[in-house]
């Protein structure tokens, strides 16, 4: 790189291109070669075999049958006795091509099909009448495709109230979707529907969802709602 600059400098400066060759002790072709060249050389180094090489194919099946399978157990299972940092680079290199999607990073919704419910509570506790202070549940219903937002403060979580809770902001909203998506609350059902909530979606002729477990993506709309509710709407009232 010094001498590329060295020579054109020189060059540009008048001396004759063979002189420079000789007081720069290079030949006559690098000089050539620096002048028509508008940046310095580098080097590039091909790549070449590496030790990761052999065990590549078995580490891809592993990771073609169990995508999330920690570096370190594969390294195990295939044998692998060099450097277990290389090792973690070179499976890190290979594993999102093998990461299964989730599709709730990707959810689209039709207009009238889903209603997203979850339970929100307020930070703050309400004094009753018979003077006790509690905390009360809010149902939050968010539309998914128009993101409207219903909310109702409840006595409790059971099942009766959880219902009449749904029933009242459905009527004020005057339509009924296809789906209402619920969180796997107790008073809900878990797993399986309470027989009072399949007898209510019977009833208005929808269907009420669980989501799956370990899956908090599938409620991020309504829990965008419950951060507004808590951070932007109660505070100050």
């Amino acid at each position: 790189m010094k001498d590329w600059a060295t020579v054109r400098q020189l060059v540009g400066e008048g001396v004759p291109q063979r002189q420079v060759a000789r007081d720069l002790g290079v030949s006559w072709e690098t000089v050539r070669m620096a002048l028509v060249s508008d940046r310095p050389p580098s080097y590039e180094r091909k790549p070449g075999p590496t030790t990761f090489d052999e065990f590549e194919a078995r580490v891809r099946d592993l990771l073609a049958q169990f995508p999330g399978m920690p570096a370190t157990v594969i390294a195990e299972r295939v044998g692998w006795a060099g450097s277990l940092s290389w090792f973690r680079q070179n499976v890190a290199r290979l594993r999102p091509a093998y990461r299964l999607v989730d599709p709730a990073d990707r959810l689209s919704w039709a207009a009238g099909d889903v209603i997203r419910c979850d339970l929100w509570f307020p930070p703050y506790k309400i004094p009753l009448e018979d003077g006790q202070v509690v905390l009360m549940p809010v149902l939050v219903m968010v539309c998914a495709f128009s993101r409207f937002t219903m909310a109702l403060m409840l006595p409790s979580r059971r099942t009766e109230d959880l219902l009449l809770g749904m029933w009242r902001l459905l009527q004020q909203l005057g339509k009924v979707t296809h789906r209402l998506i619920w969180d796997n609350e107790a008073g809900i059902g878990r797993g399986k529907l309470t027989q009072a909530a399949a007898m209510f979606a019977g009833g208005l002729a929808t269907r009420i969802v669980l989501c799956k477990p370990f899956d908090p993506e599938t409620k991020g709309i309504v829990e965008r709602r419950n951060q507004f509710l808590e951070t932007s709407f109660m505070p100050g009232r």
